[in-house]
């Protein structure tokens, strides 16, 4: 199962990523966009977690701790968990249509999305994307997996902060509504 958990994975983080890096074209231009140096503390966050879920067997001492028994129900419900979160990310991004960005940013004639998996929850990309690292350190079932789960939600949060202040200023009394009635990550939780 091990073997194939990496193979299977593999293709599913590539596909998502290839999909992404695809789509990510045709995007109304910033007005305001995040530092460089933010961007930089965020990418460096996801290929750390990235490399600890995809290297096998790192040499570190304690990363390859089981917290879960080496079993099918953790490998299978890890990976539809891991399938649902980066489904919806898609959704979310496809939602958001030109005004999605990679960095935070104000997008000249910006739009407050409220619709769709925007309903659910006010970052929906990000609920997917933390998902979806959730699932595969689940189907692994190594303390390694849990540790990138804590890097991308950290660094996550901290955007998601940000983002939420910047639209904030944009949008004010109407995004301050919006954020009363869709939690940030989880629905009626967080």
């Amino acid at each position: 199962m091990q073997y194939f958990y990496h193979y299977i994975f593999l293709i599913v983080w590539i596909g998502y990523f290839a999909y992404w890096r695809i789509i990510s074209g045709n995007v109304k231009s910033a007005v305001r966009t995040e530092s460089a140096p933010s961007r930089l503390i965020r990418a460096v966050s996801i290929i750390s977690a990235i490399l600890l879920l995809g290297i096998p067997k790192l040499q570190t001492p304690g990363l390859s701790f089981r917290f879960l028994p080496q079993r099918d129900w953790p490998f299978w419900t890890g990976l539809i968990l891991t399938l649902l979160g980066l489904g919806f990310s898609v959704w979310a991004r496809r939602r958001l249509g030109r005004n999605w960005s990679q960095e935070v940013t104000i997008k000249d004639d910006h739009l407050l999305i409220t619709d769709g998996p925007y309903a659910l929850v006010r970052h929906p990309i990000y609920t997917g994307l933390i998902l979806g690292f959730v699932g595969s350190s689940l189907a692994l079932g190594e303390i390694r997996g849990l540790i990138a789960d804590l890097l991308v939600f950290a660094v996550l949060w901290y955007k998601l902060k940000m983002e939420d202040k910047w639209l904030l200023e944009q949008f004010g009394e109407s995004y301050r509504i919006y954020c009363q009635k869709a939690a940030a990550l989880i629905p009626f939780i967080l």
